[in-house]
């Protein structure tokens, strides 16, 4: 049992230090069509998309938006997934 949850708590660490980049990489001037980000976006889409959902159905969210506070949000829960697992 303890394999099984040290294997989640680094998959979730992954997936932690994937969102992290795909936001450094938002910033950057780099072509989606590239084979690293088109994995980091289908690695992190599945998680951030119903995240983003949410936002834009609360009061914070709309049209106006000017940051996606999806990846903010899905870095919290991973945290206190990692935090529960331990």
């Amino acid at each position: 049992m303890d394999l099984f949850l040290l294997a989640i708590d680094k998959f979730l660490y992954i997936l932690e230090v994937l969102i992290l980049v795909r936001v450094v990489v938002s910033w950057l001037p780099i072509a989606r069509d590239n084979p690293f980000i088109e994995f980091l976006y289908t690695v992190t889409e599945p998680i951030l998309a119903p995240i983003r959902i949410m936002i834009n159905k609360s009061i914070f969210g709309g049209k106006g938006q000017v940051f996606d506070l999806s990846p903010l949000i899905a870095y919290f829960i991973l945290q206190l997934l990692h935090t529960y697992l331990k």
